[in-house]
């Protein structure tokens, strides 16, 4: 491995692919359909995997797993182990490498929260549903605009690829197995993946908005951390896309007045879909009463907090 500290992902890459691949392929092996096992498939595939498959992969799209002379393996989590994660082949590092981090939730970003009001559940489904339709061809166009065709080939291999493969198994295999296993998780990784991204971009100060800052937020003392290798940490992540994941919370300690003075958006205790659920509900208590109030800042009341967390989720026009 290029990092000792990482060997939690071989672990985890190992127990899905003797536990969870196994099962997928008993769907598809017995003589008839069972719901129920179908069941046991999505408890062990909810309960265990996918939200730190998810994370998983994010870390070892920033930083390689395995060293050059082993550089086949490390295609083994994001195309071998993606099709049973709701990711199709390479599509996730062409978004999220090669778009994303490049536009940093700018007016070039596909999927930049700015131009919505961002505690508006109609608003979300309108970025939802244009993410889920038209997503991957834009990004496709994007990457062969900025002259990245190798990639946007990749892109476009690896989403049509998964497509052609479920339509060949449900025809001449199994079609309910098929929808199990391929097609379903791949709609549920996409919902909560634009509830993530509309949330870790939610509370936007539009005077200055291509600042980390300003533009995303940290989420601290999680569960959801705990599980998911600190992805809570956005605001640093934009900073630095390649610092271990053991390394944020210290680092946000360390930067914590520089936060602080940047008037930084920090929630304490919640993670980005308990904050998606309070937006589109508009509950803003809990909201305020997470808020960190940082070294540097600022002093509010609650009342202030939320009057400030309003006014970052206006639309900003480019």
């Amino acid at each position: 491995m290029n990092d000792p500290r990482d060997h939690v992902f071989v672990e985890l890459g190992l127990a899905m692919t003797l536990v969870q691949l196994p099962f997928a392929a008993l769907l598809f092996a017995l003589g008839s359909f069972s719901w129920w096992l179908a069941a046991g498939y999505w408890a062990i595939w909810g309960v265990f995997f996918f939200d730190r498959y998810i994370l998983m992969l994010h870390c070892v799209s920033h930083r390689p797993l395995f060293k050059k002379s082993y550089r086949v393996l490390n295609h083994y989590i994001p195309v071998v182990l993606a099709v049973f994660y709701g990711q199709t082949p390479n599509t996730y590092f062409g978004h999220h490498l090669g778009m994303h981090h490049k536009e940093n939730n700018g007016a070039e970003d596909l999927s930049s929260t700015m131009g919505y009001q961002r505690d508006s559940f109609l608003a979300w489904l309108h970025y939802y549903v244009k993410f889920l339709f038209v997503g991957l061809p834009t990004l496709v166009a994007y990457l062969i605009g900025k002259n990245r065709k190798r990639l946007a080939r990749r892109v476009a291999s690896g989403e049509l690829g998964f497509w052609a493969g479920a339509a060949l198994l449900g025809f001449f295999v199994s079609g309910q197995a098929t929808l199990v296993v391929f097609v379903i998780p791949v709609l549920v990784v996409r919902t909560l993946m634009m509830m993530g991204n509309w949330t870790q971009h939610a509370f936007v100060d539009a005077s200055d908005s291509a600042s980390p800052f300003k533009n995303s937020i940290t989420c601290i003392n999680t569960r959801y951390n705990r599980r998911c290798f600190n992805d809570g940490y956005h605001i640093v992540h934009h900073f630095r896309p390649a610092l271990h994941y053991t390394e944020m919370a210290q680092e946000f300690e360390d930067r914590k007045e520089e936060y602080g003075r940047n008037d930084a958006v920090v929630f304490d205790g919640l993670d980005y879909f308990q904050i998606w659920l309070l937006l589109m509900l508009g509950r803003w208590r809990p909201l305020a009463r997470a808020f960190v109030r940082l070294p540097g800042a600022p002093e509010r009341s609650d009342e202030e907090v939320v009057a400030f967390l309003r006014s970052r989720l206006a639309p900003v026009r480019s």
